[in-house]
Order: structure tokens, then sequence, then C-alpha cells
């Protein structure tokens, strides 16, 4: 495996962005603060998640999409992961800013782990809302274990839910940043919305399952975050995928 080329940048998204030219990205994937109202901290890595209302929170979103909708080719999309505090404001925004012709699906990400509560049905999964910069955008169904009796053993093509585990604390993939999404679950998406070779961007890159899913998966990658932490434990990362794959080469 020879892996593509990959860039990490300890700034707002917001900044890295507007650096990209116009029209030079396939897939855009971003998991901003989800407006917990918390700080979420642990011991390789921590970030606020606090606004003082929802049209704050929106307000802080909108000119980030809006670049992103600028920077995406004619064949990109855009995956926005968020969960049931921003779902629907975030579908109206992607609505006003890709037009709603351009939505091609709402994915709910099912990952099973965490709490219940005696008032309400547990919350166990995300959002994650898929968007084309147009009607000619990239998509290759990913297939995933048949699930039937009649085509046990086989594959079939995904679904709208994922169902992929989150990250348990004793996982080997853990590297201990809060939030760290499963290295499975972003394989998934990015050879389902990206080509072999493409450009793949997230602004909010935390601690780089992004990139390295991409790289893994013969994509070039582009990661932003404004926590040093956060792009310390990226470049970690990749470091160690591109050591790996070089010893495996040799």
């Amino acid at each position: 495996m020879i892996l593509a080329s990959h860039d990490l940048k300890n700034v707002d998204c917001i900044e890295g962005l507007a650096e990209l030219p116009e029209a030079c990205c396939d897939l855009v994937y971003l998991d901003p603060p989800f407006m917990t109202g918390r700080r979420h901290t642990a011991a390789e890595g921590s970030y606020g998640d606090s606004w003082d209302n929802l049209a704050d929170y929106m307000s802080y979103m909108r000119p980030r999409l809006e670049h992103v909708h600028r920077v995406l080719k004619a064949t990109g999309s855009v995956l926005v992961h968020c969960d049931w505090r921003t779902c629907h404001h975030f579908r109206v925004l992607l609505d006003d800013l890709f037009g709603p012709d351009q939505f091609v699906n709402h994915l709910i990400w099912s990952y099973g782990l965490g709490g219940s509560s005696p008032r309400r049905f547990a919350r166990k999964h995300d959002d994650i809302l898929f968007y084309g910069r147009s009607q000619n955008y990239y998509f290759e169904p990913p297939l995933v274990p048949a699930t039937s009796n009649r085509l046990k053993g086989k594959l079939k093509k995904a679904t709208d839910v994922i169902c992929i585990p989150a990250i348990n604390n004793m996982s080997h993939e853990r590297v201990g940043y809060p939030t760290q999404k499963p290295l499975a679950l972003m394989e998934l998406l990015v050879k389902a919305c990206s080509p072999p070779n493409g450009f793949v961007v997230d602004p909010f890159c935390g601690s780089g399952t992004t990139l390295v899913a991409s790289l893994k998966c013969q994509r070039k990658a582009q990661g932003f975050d404004p926590n040093a932490q956060a792009i310390a434990i990226a470049q970690m990362r990749l470091e160690a995928l591109t050591n790996s794959d070089s010893m495996i080469s040799q």
C-alpha cells in the first residue's frame, strides 16, 4: 500500500478553508462541536463545546459551511455529523446553502454504547447529513454483511442506518481524545463518498480519524483544528501509519 499525502494545520477551519482554492475537494466531512454545553476533557485532549444559545452556534457554523460549499467540486459532497440537539437546524441551513434538491441522505449512525434514562428512550445514535454539491456527486454504495438467513454469509448494499459500535474504553484503537469516532465508520464513509485518489477535508479533525481513514483508503487528506493537542495526536497517528506501511513495504 502506498499512502496518499496528508496535511494538518493548527488553525480554526474558517481560516484553513479560506486558503483552499475553489472547487478542489471531493468530500468534506465535518464533526463539529455538538453544542453540549460542557467542556470535553480527557488525558490526551480537551475542547470547549458551549454557546450562549442555538442562534449563536448556527451563526458560528454558517460561514464555515459557506466555505465548504465553495471548495467542493461539482462531483463533491459534504457530510455533517451532528445529533438531536442541532440536526434539524443543520438540515434547514444546508437546504439554504446547497439547495433542498441536493439533499441525498439523512444517515443514522447507531453505536449502541451509552447510558439510559427512566424519562425517555435511550439515545443511541448520531445523525449524519449527506448533501451533494450537484446532482453529479460521487457515490459508491458500501457493502456490509447481510443479516437475513437467506443471505447469510453474503454482502448487501448498506442502508441509511449504519450499525458500527462506538469505541469502548478498552479498545486498542482509542487514543484518549474525547468524541473520537471509530475508524470503521470513517473508512465506510470515505470509500462511499469520495473517489480513489480523491481529496478529503476534515475541518474539525480532532484526533485525526478521518485523515487516517482517508490515507488507508488511498485518498489525499487535509485536516484543521484550533486545538494544538488534537493536531499533535493526529500527527502521531498519521506518522505511525506511515511508518507501519514503510515497514511492510520493505
